[in-house]
């Protein structure tokens, strides 16, 4: 199971450490001395109970649960030699492909909320990427959190000068747009 949940002893936070409630979206500090159970770690992010609370925080944040921060991964490999925007397409599915779901240990690709992730080639020979993305609940206060954690992470491919993803809730996430290997994982195959 490695990342999924490799690390779930409860710990002790060894500092006030930012975090982010689930599934509220709300700014939140975890303080020094209270005890978080990892229930995840994912993407660049961990997610905690604490309290009898869901909180999401950043892998920056890992030393505050005496972890070792792990890096972040090199860029997608498909833009190695000349870019395309086949190749920076190519490029931001696997940058989507490492952004989470908090509550749940499967990414917003797998989980089919990804519609739509195009490039367009500018007068500079950069890309503009338009990323189409819906929530698998309207009310999820994580949404723009997901939606920003997705932007970021499609600004570090090289050759992107601008990345937009808009949250969309037409058609309606049902889980059928779930991947195959998403709803083996769910247990709902």
């Amino acid at each position: 199971m490695g990342d999924h949940y490799g690390e779930t002893e409860s710990r002790v936070l060894q500092r006030d450490c930012a975090a982010v409630s689930v599934p509220w979206g709300r700014p939140e500090t975890l303080e020094e001395g209270s005890y978080a159970l990892v229930t995840q770690r994912l993407g660049g992010s961990i997610t905690v109970m604490s309290g009898g609370n869901l909180y999401r925080i950043d892998e920056r944040n890992a030393d505050a649960l005496g972890l070792e921060p792990q890096l972040a991964a090199a860029p997608p490999a498909a833009l190695v030699g000349e870019q395309t925007a086949e190749r920076v397409e190519q490029a931001a599915w696997e940058q989507l492909a490492t952004c989470y779901d908090p509550e749940i240990p499967i990414d917003i690709v797998n989980l089919g909320l990804i519609y739509a992730c195009t490039a367009e080639a500018q007068a500079d020979g950069r890309f503009r990427l338009a990323v189409s993305m819906t929530l698998t609940a309207p009310g999820c206060g994580m949404g723009t959190l997901i939606a920003d954690e997705a932007r970021e992470k499609l600004l570090t491919i090289p050759g992107v000068a601008e990345a937009e993803v808009n949250l969309v809730w037409d058609p309606p996430w049902s889980r059928e747009m779930m991947s195959e290997a998403a709803r083996l994982e769910m247990g709902m195959l």
